[in-house]
């Protein structure tokens, strides 16, 4: 099979992303400072294996396929869907917030292009349905560092 060029398209939109996530996940974890820090910081390089791995499924399906995978730092950082990171240290709190946003993000594109993908080549749905179950596994997990409990569940030990 040859992928068309909207596959190609596609799927180097989701490949971006997927470098993006990488390379953010690693200035988080360079950089973050506060509470917590140990645990998300941890948790951080389970993310950035992800999306290096993924990024790199990705690129090998994209080359089965007779497509060209673009990883070069000038196209990720003008065609990414991820907002910029900042630099310099960041707390925790930020830090969760901003690496929640980019697995969203991440996550969106991979949602928006996933039915013309299914449609020219289920095989490679298959792979986004695996990327998006673990990133937003890991979104929950990472956000639910700063989540509060908004209500008291009532077992019936407790009445």
């Amino acid at each position: 099979m040859k992928a068309s060029p909207t596959l190609t398209n596609n799927l180097q939109a989701v490949l971006v992303d997927l470098i993006e996530l990488h390379v953010q996940g690693k200035q988080a974890h360079w950089n973050i400072v506060g509470t917590n820090f140990r645990d998300l910081h941890l948790q951080l390089d389970e993310i950035i294996d992800a999306a290096r791995g993924f990024a790199d499924d990705l690129a090998e399906r994209m080359r089965a396929l007779h497509a060209l995978p673009d990883g070069r730092s000038s196209t990720v950082s003008k065609s990414t869907a991820l907002a910029e990171f900042p630099a310099g240290l960041i707390n925790t709190k930020d830090a969760i917030e901003r690496i929640v946003a980019a697995l969203e993000a991440a996550v969106g594109t991979m949602r928006k292009v996933h039915d013309e993908v299914d449609e020219e080549d289920p095989t490679t749905a298959d792979l986004l349905h695996e990327f998006i179950a673990k990133f937003e596994q890991y979104a929950w997990m990472v956000n639910a560092e700063t989540m509060k409990a908004t209500a008291s569940v009532t077992t019936p030990e407790s009445k």
